[in-house]
């Protein structure tokens, strides 16, 4: 039993260093980007190439594991990671770096999912709970801080492209030297729109415009702060601020829901974000940051960070219980399209209205995320109550993928089981070296 604890929290270790690596990526990249005065369209389709890659990842990752394993796809996967920060570092040029988000989304796709299933095969199902809810926290948790490593270096320099690729490097260390066996082979998605839509309408327009939500804000925060004259220091808590609301306000929103509609909780989300978004812009043209501005921020990334979990508690109330994984890995490759888009209309209204932009992209798709749950009300029932699952925190939506799902407390133990004509390649004999 203590091998088995000390083997799990190994694993929360490397991906406390992979979020940590993650953090300050992401805040670096868009914040380094505009010192270098990329414009807001290149800033734009730097986020889009993360979504598109870490879309595409959590299709094919799951065939490379297939062939390597997993440990040898962990290893080559961080050690990319490590590559790609490196570069920005030393070619900084926009749609250079455009191609290493797009190799960095894919490679972070990659170290989740297998990550993830180690977890997965460590816990049983009686555990797998409080392991989910652990693991949601600790990866928000270790994203915040990475966040605020930012104020370790002045970003115009090259220090921190280095310690993100010393973050990486330790992140393979647990799996690495882990003896334990590899667990069974990742989730395969198989993406399903109309399906999706006829299963839940609400669910996949909400996961779509959660997506374009969360990129827009997540990729232009930094560029809203830095733009708006805040320190490095001041930034890191504007994000860390927004993702403290997801913890704060995820698990009372589920709870609602768990008790009336899910489409009005839905409704009232929508409204949050734009009630909170507007104040925010409002105290931004003041330049008065104080705890009003962040407190508005809190609310606001409880909502941004809640709604993708709401739509996929929504989902699943109207799926057979089996299906849990396909449909909510099917929802997240929906989401993956939102957050290509999201990035994109926010550099344009940035364009066009200045650093508030990114909250008008973001009322806008609130807007429409409240508008149309609140349609969907009277187009449908909602689901028995027996048919109603109760509602899981989960972690960032950007950082979520199929094999989430599968260590997801909602999941039947058959999400891990092989299909009939999928066999897995041999893995080659141990090599024996004499060290006499």
């Amino acid at each position: 039993m203590a091998r088995q604890i000390a083997a799990l929290f190994a694993l929360l270790g490397g991906m406390i260093f992979l979020m940590l690596g993650g953090g300050l990526q992401g805040i670096l990249i868009p914040v380094r980007g505009n010192i270098e005065n990329f414009t807001s369209f290149q800033l734009g389709w730097i986020g889009t190439g993360w979504a598109i890659g870490f879309t595409i990842g959590c299709i094919i990752v799951p065939h490379l594991v297939r062939r390597a394993g997993h440990v040898r796809t962990f290893s080559t996967l961080t050690s990319l990671l490590s590559v790609s920060v490196l570069l920005n570092a030393i070619w900084v040029d926009a749609y250079f770096w455009i191609l290493l988000r797009a190799m960095a989304g894919f490679c972070f796709s990659g170290c989740y999912m297998v990550a993830e299933s180690w977890l997965n095969e460590r816990v049983s199902n009686e555990q797998r709970g409080t392991l989910f809810s652990v693991y949601a926290i600790t990866t928000m948790v270790a994203m915040a801080a990475g966040q605020y490593l930012l104020v370790v270096a002045e970003p115009q320099k090259d220090t921190l492209f280095m310690i993100g690729a010393i973050l990486y490097a330790l992140a393979v260390v647990p799996t690495a030297i882990s003896k334990a066996q590899s667990p069974a082979p990742l989730t395969k998605v198989n993406l399903d729109i109309a399906g999706l839509f006829k299963n839940s309408p609400a669910a996949a327009v909400g996961a779509f415009l959660s997506g374009i939500i969360t990129s827009a804000w997540t990729n232009f925060g930094p560029v809203f702060g830095q733009q708006s004259g805040m320190s490095s220091a001041l930034i890191a808590t504007l994000l860390a601020a927004a993702l403290a609301g997801s913890v704060i306000f995820q698990y009372p929103l589920g709870k609602l829901s768990d008790i009336i509609d899910r489409r009005y909780v839905m409704v009232i989300a929508g409204l949050v974000g734009i009630g909170s978004g507007s104040l925010m812009t409002v105290m931004a043209g003041t330049e008065n940051y104080n705890f009003l501005f962040f407190g508005a921020v809190v609310l606001y990334g409880g909502v941004i960070y809640s709604i993708y979990s709401l739509a996929v508690a929504h989902a699943n109330d109207f799926a057979d219980a089996d299906d849990f994984v396909k449909i909510s890995s099917g929802l997240l490759l929906v989401y993956g399209f939102g957050t290509m888009v999201g990035p994109l209309m926010a550099a344009q209204l940035m364009d066009m209205i200045g650093p508030v932009g990114v909250f008008t992209t973001t009322t806008i798709a609130h807007g429409l995320f409240a508008t149309y749950a609140l349609y969907r009300t009277f187009r449908r029932q909602q689901a028995h109550e027996e048919d109603r699952n109760d509602f899981q925190t989960v972690g960032l939506a950007r950082a979520t993928t199929p094999e989430s799902y599968a260590l997801d407390p909602r999941s039947s133990p058959e999400a891990y089981q092989l299909d009939e004509d999928d066999e897995l390649p041999p893995m080659p004999p141990p090599v024996k070296v004499d060290l006499n």
